[in-house]
């Protein structure tokens, strides 16, 4: 344990994991202060517009399970490298696109593809190779990476949108994500063996299993099994709630919404990013709770908050960022992913170390829920002329998601159905 009071290279691996978190989070921003330009310039109806965020989020939960089978398959390194090139080009392509179904092909499929495979199924990648010990606080400060992206991106992205047009917005998101890839080519280390150490907090080193099977046998292997179990389908239940209540609503419909009610959207796109900053703070905290507290009962806190303060939420819009706006960024900032610490940690508890591809599963459980939340809020915005039914459809659900967290119990992990990785979900189980 002395070499773990010393500098341990699991730190430098998170924050090149943080940075790289932060670079392909640019895009996670750009939607909201895109949909009403790219409406204005090519009379898309928002509904068309939402069409390919909720690509994007479809396929940013599917890629996550075969990713975190693909890190295992051929390295952290070359994954995360290529899924920055296709943000990239993702992003940069829509420059040149001047119908609609090339929107949903740059902003759906090629980011879909690219943000997936570096989603949240990585930082599970990177804290179970990497930490034994401080597991959940690291857990917290890389999955507030996407919050930092998306503050320090949302009032630029905005602002360059209000003085040069959505174009240069675009090509700030593509240069962002490619000069991540140089960092991580040269920094992102594989597993704390390769170095001759053990893991943070492990007292030996265990040599990486070789992966059994393909990518795609792996994530499909551990859906079947999880999905034989209870617990799978409450944690991906709730999940999608999850995704549905933040990303797909409010990452995607506050600015709209704000404007609707007469705010600039560079004051919406402000009090968007203030979220992001908030909720830096309450995911690490999250993390630091998740290390001392049951998991089951920090879900069901966390969704049960988020449901009351959506349900509020419709009656805060105003023409000015007034004080009572400004409490609900707050609160809703601090549990926007708080979620998820406890959920991966879940995962491990439940799943071992199939945790992380499991995760992915649950992760795109999430995704499903953002997308029918994206298209099917613009849908009421485009029926009913206000946003205000979401809201209230969003908070209920978020309600039924903390009852659906603490009905898990307490258990010993589901045994692998993966024997090579067996001995590590031991040691999670024993250590967690």
């Amino acid at each position: 344990m002395t070499r773990n009071r010393r500098f341990h290279p699991a730190w430098a691996v998170a924050a090149v994991a943080f940075v790289a978190l932060v670079g392909a989070a640019g895009f996670r921003a750009t939607p909201s202060v895109l949909l009403h330009p790219l409406h204005a310039e090519f009379r898309w109806p928002l509904a068309t517009i939402s069409a390919a965020v909720s690509v994007n989020l479809l396929l940013y939960g599917l890629t996550a399970p075969f990713a975190a089978a693909l890190m295992d398959r051929f390295g952290i390194r070359r994954v995360v490298a290529t899924a920055l090139v296709l943000v990239a080009a993702g992003s940069g392509l829509t420059v040149f696109m001047t119908a609609s179904w090339q929107l949903v092909l740059c902003w759906g499929v090629l980011v879909g593809l690219g943000t997936g495979s570096m989603a949240l199924a990585f930082v599970a990648t990177v804290t179970g190779r990497w930490f034994v010990h401080r597991r959940g606080l690291v857990t917290g400060v890389l999955t507030a990476g996407g919050a930092a992206g998306q503050l320090v991106f949302l009032p630029l992205l905005a602002v360059l949108v209000r003085e040069h047009g959505w174009r240069a917005a675009a090509l700030v998101v593509a240069g962002a994500a490619l000069a991540v890839v140089p960092l991580v080519a040269w920094l992102l280390r594989e597993h704390p063996a390769d170095l001759g150490l053990p893991a943070y907090g492990a007292a030996e080193v265990l040599p990486p299993a070789p992966p059994a099977g393909g990518a795609a046998s792996r994530a499909v292997g551990a859906l079947a099994s999880a999905a034989r179990t209870r617990p799978f389908w409450l944690l991906a239940g709730g999940f999608a709630i999850c995704g549905a209540t933040t990303n797909g609503l409010v990452g995607t419909h506050f600015v709209p919404a704000a404007h609707d009610h007469g705010m600039s959207e560079t004051t919406a796109a402000s009090l968007l990013a203030l979220v992001g900053l908030f909720d830096i703070v309450g995911t690490i905290a999250s993390g630091w709770l998740t290390d001392r507290v049951d998991s089951r009962l920090l879900l069901g806190a966390y969704y049960a908050l988020r449901g009351g303060s959506l349900l509020v939420l419709p009656g805060l819009f105003a023409g000015t960022a007034e004080p009572s706006m400004l409490v609900f960024i707050v609160f809703y900032g601090l549990d926007w992913v708080a979620t998820v610490p406890p959920t991966v940690a879940l995962c491990r508890e439940y799943f071992g170390t199939s945790g992380a591809v499991v995760f992915g599963w649950v992760f795109a459980a999430h995704q499903l829920g953002a997308a029918a939340a994206a298209t099917g809020a613009a849908l009421v915005r485009d029926q009913l002329g206000d946003y205000a039914l979401a809201w209230y459809v969003a908070g209920a659900l978020s309600i039924g998601a903390a009852g659906l967290s603490l009905l898990m119990r307490r258990r010993e992990p589901v045994p692998t159905p993966l024997p090579v990785v067996a001995p590590a979900a031991r040691a999670w189980s024993f250590r967690g």
